[in-house]
């Protein structure tokens, strides 16, 4: 045997599972003996407190040879654990120093340790309650066995292991290591084998059942009794993790519960965080290292079982509800109830002449007042932020002309802003946000008036410009907190509602719609995120006069009034389908050219035009097949006349 494969045999005979202070001087001693790293990082592995290789390496590096500890340590460590020297009498060269080899992986010593583990297991007969471990502990002896007094002496660290109890350490039923538990004093591992994702189950891991990890066999025998699931003993707190990770590997489907003696819980915190588990906390007035079956002991099982169902578990991503967890959580906050919601991202639109800048000026007006209501609406008083991008002086007569419609000022906790934005610009976004909050308007609502400003230049057709848009009124949001509400054209075809990308439409968690037929404004719930949709209101615009210009002439404005002339409004819901939408819009202009007036029955005053006549004309505009033209025209009157928006006797048709 060369004095490199002695030195080796004699590391690794050593328990690595020794005081840190050991395992240096061992280090120290190998290193000089001409070991190399690999040699004290696979023999460092098989401890138990083993922490990582970078920590090996690290204490490695710092070891001088020329200093310190010498090669004959390492010797006398191994022969006071009970290590034969096979090269006695052997001719050694004693005088001549130890030449510095090349790495040699230490395999074959390991392979001849591990096989002496499986030769020790052979010789050992089976415990029985009667060992005084056993009997101390109130465990059962299944599974495990005693090193007999008529089996050569086996010494570990120094001590003869006879009459001590056994514990196998096992992965996939394959024996990898041994543990000797004596009556009293400390636990001893078997020198030179590794415990590898190895551990020792008591009880029997059923599919889909509990698991329990502890350190000992002792803390097993405790909760198991207790619970009766299975557990698992991972032979010391440096290898719960990776028993931990092995048990779970193994079965995916178990319920998995780390119990930690006391004062190791941040540990184990970390573990179940890292292997997506649960774990257990022993009362925090108990000193460092009381267990499982010190609980047991002082309390009883059924207490021990009590406290391993109050389990702890890490905080998880996705969090998984029943239907009682969603019925009974909180209800929906709204800004202007079963419109505009408390926070998130919202739109107003309609075409151009609707009144909907009138109208998003009234709905600002009302929630930073603390309005009761706005349209019969509960309103909850919010700070607003109006960005006023289409103009100061527009929205300087607006302001003036609600302030002298409704007899007060607009609410100190409306704000405007009326230079340019640039979403698409993030240090516009940070900018406007810092203001927001400087002013107090944090957690309000924010409106961008209009979007086609708030954007300059951005495609709204295409999917990623308008899909920017989006991320930046988010991010506003955030920001911010509260609501964001674009004000939005429609387009050139209005049955489409929001001008631009789809995609807009469906990020919004509200969103208005505002009609104007003839004389008639509407503005309807297109969106809500949590309630009834299709909602129909009816306002008007009221002239204001705000003063006078320098030639004398009278300067007037607009403010958005409910309309209470049209109680049939209250009543019926704006038509929803394209085809009913195009009918309205087509049919408007020639009733409001025709001079017919009276027709069959109809109220006097009420324009009316032929029944066949407006017939052709919604089927001109309709896209559909031009076979089914007429029967669809025919369809979407009847609908209107339905829903109380047309009226109809014999042949002719008006607007209600």
């Amino acid at each position: 045997m060369s004095e490199q494969d002695r030195a080796a045999s004699a590391l690794h005979h050593l328990d690595a599972t020794c005081s840190r202070e050991h395992w240096v001087k061992a280090g120290m001693a190998a290193k000089s003996a001409g070991l190399a790293f690999d040699d004290f990082h696979t023999w460092s592995a098989n401890g138990a407190n083993y922490k990582a290789e970078n920590d090996c390496m690290a204490v490695w590096r710092s070891i001088k040879t020329d200093k310190g500890v010498g090669a004959a340590t390492l010797f006398q460590m191994a022969l006071m654990q009970g290590w034969k020297d096979t090269t006695k009498g052997e001719s050694r060269g004693m005088g001549t120093p130890i030449a510095r080899p090349a790495k040699v992986a230490p395999k074959p010593a390991i392979q001849a340790e591990s096989g002496k583990a499986a030769h020790v297991w052979e010789l050992c007969p089976p415990a029985t309650p009667a060992h005084p471990y056993i009997a101390k502990k109130g465990g059962v002896s299944d599974g495990l066995r005693i090193y007999p007094h008529g089996a050569p002496p086996l010494y570990i660290q120094g001590q003869n292991v006879a009459g001590w109890l056994v514990v196998p350490c096992l992965d996939g039923g394959k024996l990898q290591t041994l543990q000797f538990v004596p009556g009293e004093g400390q636990k001893l591992n078997m020198p030179g084998a590794s415990f590898n994702d190895g551990f020792f189950t008591v009880g029997e891991i059923g599919a889909g059942g509990s698991v329990y990890v502890v350190e000992g066999v002792g803390q097993a025998w405790a909760v198991h009794a207790a619970t009766g699931a299975a557990a698992v003993v991972c032979f010391g707190a440096g290898r719960m993790a990776t028993v931990a990770a092995s048990v779970r590997a193994k079965h995916p489907a178990a319920r998995l519960v780390l119990v930690p003696d006391r004062a190791k819980e941040n540990q184990a915190a970390a573990i179940a965080a890292a292997v997506h588990c649960e774990w257990c906390e022993l009362p925090t007035d108990k000193p460092a290292n009381y267990d499982a079956n010190d609980y047991a002991m002082e309390h009883g099982a059924d207490a021990l079982a009590i406290m391993l169902d109050r389990t702890k578990t890490p905080p998880m991503r996705f969090k998984l509800l029943s239907a009682a967890d969603l019925s009974n959580a909180p209800p929906m906050r709204w800004m202007v109830r079963g419109v505009l919601p408390l926070d998130g991202l919202a739109a107003l639109y309609g075409p151009s002449g609707s009144g909907k800048s009138f109208l998003v000026l009234d709905v600002a007006a009302a929630v930073a007042g603390g309005a009761y209501d706005w349209f019969g609406r509960r309103v909850t008083q919010c700070p607003v932020t109006y960005c006023a991008l289409e103009g100061e002086a527009g929205m300087g007569k607006r302001v003036n002309a609600w302030s002298r419609h409704n007899r007060k000022p607009v609410p100190a906790c409306l704000r405007f802003i009326t230079q340019p934005l640039d979403l698409l610009a993030g240090s516009d976004v940070v900018d406007l946000a810092k203001a927001v909050q400087v002013a107090g308007g944090a957690g309000g609502l924010v409106i961008l008036d209009t979007l086609n400003r708030a954007a300059p230049g951005a495609d709204e057709n295409s999917s990623v410009d308008m899909g920017n848009i989006i991320a930046a009124a988010k991010r506003l949001q955030n920001l911010t907190g509260g609501l964001v509400l674009l004000v939005h054209h429609t387009g050139k075809d209005a049955t489409k509602g929001l001008r631009g990308h789809s995609s807009l439409y469906a990020a919004l968690d509200g969103a208005i719609e505002v009609n104007r037929t003839d004389s008639r404004r509407e503005w309807s719930v297109a969106k809500s995120k949590d309630d009834e949709t299709g909602a129909v209101h009816a306002f008007k615009l009221d002239v204001v006069p705000v003063g006078f210009d320098d030639e004398g002439e009278e300067i007037t404005s607009c403010v958005a009034v409910q309309d209470d002339s049209v109680d049939a409004v209250k009543r019926v819901k704006l038509p929803q389908g394209g085809n009913q939408k195009i009918a309205l819009d087509t049919l408007a202009e020639p009733l409001r050219k025709s001079a017919e007036f009276g027709k069959d029955g109809a109220p006097q005053g009420n324009p009316c035009i032929r029944l066949d006549e407006a017939v052709g004309l919604v089927a001109e505009r309709l896209t559909c097949d031009a076979k089914r033209r007429t029967e669809r025209a025919q369809l979407a009157l009847t609908a209107l006349v339905a829903r109380g928006i047309y009226g109809v006797k014999g042949d002719w048709l008006w607007r209600i």
